[in-house]
């Protein structure tokens, strides 16, 4: 047996989740007939999380509590991404700042409903999203969801990894390129990552105070730059409705990975509380920040100063700009070093989930350890962060929309099997989540994301397509695919079950 090939068979005879009998967390190593290399035994007795997609458990669900879900999600909402979502109202598509913030505010209540509800399955079941996601479109079609999912959770790393890189870019007034500091962020997250469930969570536990800190310390010192909005046509319902695509893509998307970060929290934790913990982590730190950038987006345009700031160091150099504005010196730089590590939070989550969603991707994936993956996702990362940076703004334009219009489908697809198939969370029989012949053919679900496409597209308005009926109506692709998924996959499952019997 090969080295790689004692990693991969110690890595399935480890689980870091028990407790002992006193109810202290412990790291349980049970050893089969290979011993683990010396340096991976000390890494695993650390804490790091060796479970893969597999489902956990119920006697290892042991968080009884349910506040890790909350500040999981605070903490990863709690970012300049969501600055830089925002400013796309106001610089981009035109909207005034009141128009900005009301789309904002409103459209992000509504999207963040379905990752709320997806999430509260994590405990109940014990199982990933992705995997969930197998009991509608099956073992093998799930294959499909995978790579949509990979593309739009990897293009949220890329934009995060570039915003923060630029960061650090600007702080040091250019001495440190683009390119270096997207390496450095992308690695720090890959560390975080690569430890696993627990690590995650201790880290989102507490990185939001600093987070927090320094984005009050930001507004307060630049606060006064964006009364100066500049003037801007009255909201049409076409811009309402593209900027609208946008926030929902923001907030609607961790529907793909909701359940990833609570399948360690016990089942007696109330679905109430846990939809309550995201729904909330979700939305309080996303309103006041998107706005935040909607201002920020408004005074670029009547700020010539502020728009050189732009230019240099996009989001990171804006927020530099503001803190510089009142003369603090060496603490504003210090200050945007820590707004750029704020992305940090967003990043390692996203990464975790990620490595587990590439395990779904063919069956046989599920055999290559969790870490393996968290490591190529990085460096993929890095390789496609570096040549976008030098077009965010367009690539951000497009990928925020396209991006929209899945997270629609996706959500429509599982919600009606759960809604109106499965019902309850013990119609998700763990014993057979990697059985081909016992979960659905998936038929249903690819017709109720297949069809839906072919009105997306014309209903659809990005920077290098305008589909003929967007072009009165404003982007609208992401509601009338959800619709249309919904109304396709109801009929095709009962069908299905029929005629197929699962």
């Amino acid at each position: 047996m090969s080295k790689i090939e004692r990693i991969f068979d110690h890595s399935r005879d480890v689980d870091i989740e028990k407790k002992d009998a006193s109810g202290s967390q412990t790291s349980v190593v049970e050893v089969g007939e290979v011993a683990p290399l010396s340096l991976w035994k000390r890494i695993t007795l650390s804490g790091m999380e060796l479970r893969g997609v597999e489902p956990v458990p119920i006697e290892e669900r042991n968080d009884k509590h349910g506040l890790n879900i909350f500040t999981m999600w605070w903490s990863i909402s709690l970012t300049l991404l969501a600055v830089t979502t925002g400013l796309v109202g106001t610089l981009y598509d035109g909207l005034s700042l009141q128009a900005a913030s009301l789309t904002i505010l409103f459209f992000t209540l509504f999207a963040a409903i379905p990752p709320a509800a997806l999430g509260t399955l994590g405990p109940q079941t014990g199982m990933r999203q992705i995997v969930q996601a197998r009991y509608s479109f099956g073992l093998y079609a799930v294959t499909i969801v995978a790579l949509f999912n990979l593309a739009t959770t990897t293009g949220w790393c890329i934009i995060s990894t570039i915003v923060a890189g630029q960061t650090l870019s600007a702080v040091s007034g250019g001495s440190l390129s683009w390119n270096l500091g997207i390496v450095i962020i992308a690695l720090i997250a890959l560390v975080i990552a690569f430890l696993g469930y627990k690590v995650v969570h201790q880290y989102e536990r507490w990185c939001w105070i600093p987070a927090l800190v320094a984005i009050t310390i930001t507004v307060g010192c630049g606060g006064h730059l964006l009364k100066e909005q500049a003037a801007t046509e009255p909201a049409t319902a076409a811009g309402v409705l593209t900027f609208g695509c946008v926030v929902t893509s923001f907030t609607l998307t961790w529907a793909l990975m909701a359940s990833d970060f609570s399948v360690y929290t016990h089942a007696s934790v109330s679905k109430t509380r846990v939809f309550l913990s995201i729904y909330g982590g979700l939305v309080l730190p996303g309103v006041p920040l998107m706005i935040l950038g909607a201002a920020i987006g408004g005074a670029i345009l009547s700020n010539p100063d502020l728009s050189t700031a732009f230019d240099s160091g996009s989001t990171g150099g804006a927020m530099l700009f503001l803190l510089e504005s009142s003369n603090i010196g060496t603490f504003g730089k210090f200050i945007a070093v820590i707004l750029a590590f704020t992305l940090l939070g967003n990043l390692a989550g996203t990464i975790y989930s990620i490595s587990i969603q590439f395990q779904c991707l063919l069956p046989f994936f599920t055999r290559v350890p969790r870490w393996i993956f968290s490591i190529l996702i990085s460096a993929i990362i890095i390789a496609a962060a570096i040549p976008i940076s030098k077009s965010l703004a367009t690539a951000l334009e497009n990928f925020l929309a396209l991006i929209a219009y899945w997270g629609a489908v996706y959500v429509a697809v599982v919600s009606m099997e759960h809604l109106v198939f499965r019902k309850s969370a013990a119609a998700y029989d763990p014993a057979i989540w990697n059985n081909g012949a016992k979960l659905p053919m998936g038929l249903a679900a690819v017709g109720a994301i297949a069809v839906p496409f072919a009105l997306i597209v014309p209903c659809m308005a990005v920077t290098w397509y305008t589909g003929p009926i967007a072009r009165r109506t404003g982007d609208i692709g992401f509601e009338v695919g959800g619709v249309l998924a919904v109304v396709v996959y109801v009929p095709l499952r009962w069908a299905e079950k029929r005629w197929i019997g699962r």
